[in-house]
């Protein structure tokens, strides 16, 4: 893994990075993760598709087109051998002098990349784990994958000190995300799960459980419910890249359902896996 994309250049991971870049002062970029399976990038055009969104909602431009933006990261995988784990990419709005208005026209933006080992979270998934409340403190476009991540950050603490897997957040009674996933619960046979506006980022992976629910004949309601729902739930479970679906059994001090995975969970998570599989195969 030592290798990195800087632009459209690959390179030593050790060069450095010019401490005026406006990621580093401002957190002025966005960036994707994107997950490696079997050494095939998956679902890459969804996420080439919501990063130009990002871009576009912050009046950032990409510095290549996302065409080529793809080319280059799939070459880094493949420079860096890279079977099991992530692509980590973020674009900012380039170097310049440290003023909070946008930079002078003719600024390039900044394109970093690496990759990481990370291998499946298999057992997580079949087994589950828990998860803790916290109040929901970012900002109202969290529909914008920007580098501003300092609430996710405090929220993800907690649920560590806790020795949970995720840290549900909630707006007042109504819940959200969690600090890394999307969270989604389930309520007599029906899926619930926050609808994807400025609220919420709206997830590759969530956005693929939706669609196989629609191929598996369950029903999925996108709309708000509150901590009270969620904790009388009957099955919760978080989908995130990579993390792909880990079932929750406890949230807090309360027990989900009967504190197993529950069968609805099981049986979306057995039909993602089935759709990357499918894809690695389509792409051998």
């Amino acid at each position: 893994m030592s290798k990195m994309l800087y632009n459209d250049q690959i390179m030593e991971r050790d060069n450095n990075i010019n401490i005026e870049d406006r990621a580093y002062q401002f957190g002025d970029g966005v960036y994707e993760v994107i997950g490696v399976y079997d050494g095939t990038p998956l679902m890459m055009d969804e996420h080439m598709e919501r990063l130009e969104r990002s871009a576009r909602e912050l009046r950032l431009n990409l510095p290549l087109p996302v065409s080529e933006i793809k080319n280059n990261l799939e070459k880094l995988v493949d420079v860096n051998e890279l079977e099991e784990g992530i692509i980590y990419m973020q674009v900012s709005r380039g170097i310049a002098s440290r003023e909070h208005a946008f930079p002078e026209p003719g600024t390039q933006a900044v394109t970093i990349a690496y990759t990481r080992e990370e291998t499946r979270q298999s057992d997580l998934e079949d087994k589950g784990g828990t998860a803790v409340l916290t109040e929901d403190i970012r900002w109202l476009r969290c529909d914008i994958k920007t580098l501003n991540l300092l609430p996710n950050v405090m929220a993800k603490q907690k649920a560590v000190e806790n020795n949970s897997v995720e840290a549900i957040l909630h707006r007042g009674d109504i819940v959200t995300e969690a600090s890394a996933s999307n969270v989604f619960i389930v309520k007599n046979g029906e899926l619930y799960t926050h609808p994807a506006d400025n609220y919420i980022l709206n997830g590759i992976t969530r956005k693929s459980i939706i669609q196989l629910c629609n191929e598996l004949n369950i029903k999925v309601n996108e709309q708000t419910y509150t901590v009270d729902e969620l904790l009388s739930a009957d099955e919760v479970f978080i989908s995130a890249t990579k993390q792909d679906i880990i079932p929750i059994l406890k949230v807090d001090d309360q027990m989900i359902g009967d504190g197993k995975p529950g069968k609805i969970t099981h049986k979306i998570l057995k039909s993602f896996r089935s759709l990357y599989q499918k894809e690695i195969r389509n792409k051998a």
